[in-house]
């Protein structure tokens, strides 16, 4: 059909120049789930001295070459407090895991390994050998060391290592401002009480959560009706806020109350394309104030969010720093599928694994008003455009929701 553009040509400009935006430093509590702007290397050595890596004793390894063998014991060393004289022949030091090694001493004797006797005596039950049990300084990392580079993205076990290696702030991609823009006369908010032809907005929600996910801030502009100034007035308060991606939810197809394009446009965006070749989402709008980025989502829900998933999650990812690669496997059919025509259609299915192949079974019904679909689907079923008939038990492509 003409003027429809192919989902991978529509793709592939949306994300054409897209670079993940300037860095800020933050703090290292509020960095979770970003992106490093810059590598880190190590402030300190990690552990800074050697250290017991058990609970026990410390001793000279030679004088428990031959158990059992009797040591005195002069004190102990604990976490955060060591022992500050030093190991001769014949002695020990009661040491706990984490405490850095006595001087003179070079092994570890498992506590379970040793007999507590009287007069301030611990009997070794069990040869150790030198350097037992022991971390000695720098096993984790040494001062200087390159530790995490730049595009990490800071998942727990990167934070542990950034706090360990003392770094309070870290440098990290801006999160992209995203501002939601919900369009309609119909639409209430959830909990207010529908007028007779009214029905409750829910595409913002859905729409919030997974561009949070990918990585963004959210700027809800709430929900405008029908009207030109309005539009505009919120169209305005996203630019003035810094927003760097506008979503408008609705409004951008051809009826006479869809203004979305006419009022965006009208305020200086240059419009990219418009109407794509799928289905769910054909109304698909993208444009541009300068630097940002306007995505206009059909106002179905399901088409809303299938959209997001395909446009959306990327486009947000790239901005946030993210690597990004949609989850895309190779399945077979559950059940029989007809010949399809010009648009690629994403048709929600149930994937599971049957007899070590991923099988993928469309729900009956796909009309893209029905979330309750959506919600129970964990993917979509990928036909391409013209494909032929095909029978269950044959190859297909499947995109994973979750």
């Amino acid at each position: 059909m003409a003027g429809l553009m192919p989902v991978d040509e529509a793709l592939a400009r949306l994300l054409a120049d897209v670079r993940p935006l300037p860095s800020e430093d933050v703090s290292i509590d509020q960095a979770a789930g970003r992106v490093l702007a810059q590598g880190i290397v190590a402030r300190r050595t990690q552990p800074p001295f050697d250290a017991s890596a058990m609970d026990g004793y410390a001793v000279r390894a030679d004088d428990v070459a031959n158990p059992p063998k009797a040591l005195q014991v002069i004190g102990e060393s604990i976490a955060g407090k060591r022992f500050e004289g030093e190991v001769g022949p014949g002695q020990a030091v009661r040491i706990f895991t984490g405490a850095p090694l006595p001087r003179g001493s070079n092994a570890v004797l498992l506590q379970e390994d040793a007999r507590v006797a009287a007069d301030g005596l611990v009997e070794a039950l069990e040869a150790v050998a030198p350097g037992r049990h022991i971390r000695r300084s720098g096993l984790d990392f040494e001062a200087g060391d390159a530790l995490l580079p730049a595009g990490r993205f800071l998942d727990p076990a990167a934070l542990s290592l950034a706090a360990a290696a003392n770094h309070p702030h870290l440098p990290v991609v801006c999160k992209p401002l995203v501002a939601i823009l919900a369009t309609g006369s119909e639409l209430v908010a959830p909990g207010d009480t529908p007028g007779q032809d009214q029905i409750v907005a829910s595409n913002g929600y859905g729409v919030a959560a997974l561009a949070a996910a990918a990585g963004a801030e959210i700027l809800d502009l709430g929900i405008e009706p029908d009207d030109r100034a309005l539009l505009a007035a919120s169209v305005r308060r996203a630019l003035e806020a810094g927003a760097d991606v506008i979503v408008t939810l609705g409004g951008a197809s051809v009826g006479d109350h869809d203004l979305v394009r006419e009022v965006l446009t009208g305020e200086g965006m240059a419009l990219d394309f418009w109407k794509i070749a799928m289905r769910p989402g054909k109304p698909l709008m993208f444009g541009r104030f300068g630097d940002v980025r306007v995505l206009g989502l059909p106002g179905n829900p399901v088409s809303s969010l299938v959209c997001a998933h395909l446009f959306l999650k990327p486009l947000v990812a790239k901005l946030a720093g993210r690597a990004f690669t949609p989850d895309i496997r190779e399945a077979f059919l559950g059940e029989p599928m007809k010949a399809n025509d010009h648009r690629r259609d994403y048709v929600r299915a149930l994937a599971e694994q049957v007899g070590g192949r991923l099988i993928v079974t469309p729900f009956g019904t796909q009309d893209s008003s029905m979330l309750k679909t959506l919600a129970a689907a964990n993917a979509l079923l990928i036909r391409e455009p013209h494909a032929p008939a095909a029978q269950a038990g044959e190859p297909c492509r499947a995109l994973m929701l979750r």
